[in-house]
């Protein structure tokens, strides 16, 4: 039997992915704020806030409060909870293939 991906694994391979094609990726760490969104990807003066989350996996409430403020300042945040899923963001998001 095939093993889940984990959060982590999911995050690792669609950052280097990311990296890959160009994309400036910091880990977004909020002190005192929680549930900020695990990674920032920036790209041509474009930027993204993403979350990951296994195939399972949902948003805590300050994940989901945290990522209405964002989209509230006209931010974009993506839920990504697959490799495929974060693949074709980042396509969408450059133009290029990771």
């Amino acid at each position: 039997m095939a093993k889940k991906p984990r959060e982590k694994d999911i995050e690792r391979k669609v950052c280097e992915a990311a990296e890959s094609v160009g994309c400036l990726v910091y880990k977004f760490i909020s002190p005192g704020v929680r549930g900020v969104p695990d990674r920032i990807f920036m790209y041509h003066g474009r930027v993204i806030f993403v979350e990951f989350k296994t195939a399972f996996g949902t948003l805590s409430h300050h994940q989901d409060r945290q990522a209405t403020i964002l989209r509230s300042h006209g931010m974009i945040v993506h839920i990504i909870s697959s490799v495929l899923e974060g693949n074709n963001l980042i396509e969408e998001f450059t133009g290029l293939t990771p």
